[in-house]
């Protein structure tokens, strides 16, 4: 009887280890390294070229392992332009940035060890800084899943994998129908870097 005692005891305790609790949250300090993507647009091109990523959000949890999150992130990164004939049209003025402001949504699932999987996504604003000095702003969204590592102190360490997106339109093209004639559809190019990360998370409890 004593040893099934100890075993829901240690049951117990592993249980509070893994449930992220309601109305607690989180701190958390981002890096990651997002991979190259192209962009091809009637004729031009342009690469947004690997780079490190970092940022800050705050993350509440409004259920057991249920979270929304506001967070900012930041990479800067060379986008050189290449013209029809592949020459780059902006070579040696080819510095950028990437900016995003994203409210996401995150599940974490419950395991038997302080390890806690999860899956997330997310939808916001990416404004992106042009080598030439101008800015955009355009619709920008992220997917993620990683594991959570928590430990007995307020600090625990995520490690990740993402898929961030930003879509803006660049032009139109015209189609013909039979009712209405020519019909003007806006063209849009978007791009999508996959990444690997780690979050310092700081959790607090109400």
């Amino acid at each position: 009887m004593k040893k099934y005692s100890l075993f829901l005891v240690f049951f117990l305790f592993a249980i509070g280890m893994n449930a992220q609790d309601a109305r607690s949250f989180s701190l958390n300090l981002y890096g990651g390294y997002n991979f190259s993507d192209s962009i091809d647009y009637d004729g031009y091109s342009a690469t947004v070229e690997d780079g490190f990523q970092y940022g800050a959000g705050f993350e509440y949890f409004f259920s057991t392992n249920n979270s929304v999150e506001l967070k900012y992130l930041r990479a800067d990164t060379k986008i050189p332009f290449y013209g029809p004939t592949g020459n780059q049209i902006n070579a040696g003025n080819d510095k950028g940035a990437f900016n995003f402001i994203l409210a996401d949504f995150t599940h974490y699932f419950d395991t038997s060890s302080n390890l806690l999987p999860y899956l997330g996504a997310g939808a916001g604003v990416g404004i992106i800084e042009t080598p030439q000095g101008g800015s955009g702003t355009y619709f920008a969204w992220d997917i993620k899943g990683g594991v959570k590592i928590k430990t007995a102190s307020t600090v625990s360490v995520n490690i990740n994998a993402y898929l961030q997106s930003m879509s803006a339109a660049v032009g139109q093209s015209y189609y013909w129908t039979y009712w209405y004639g020519p019909v003007a559809v806006d063209d849009y190019v978007s791009t999508f870097q996959f990444g690997l990360g780690a979050v310092l998370s700081f959790n607090f409890k109400n």
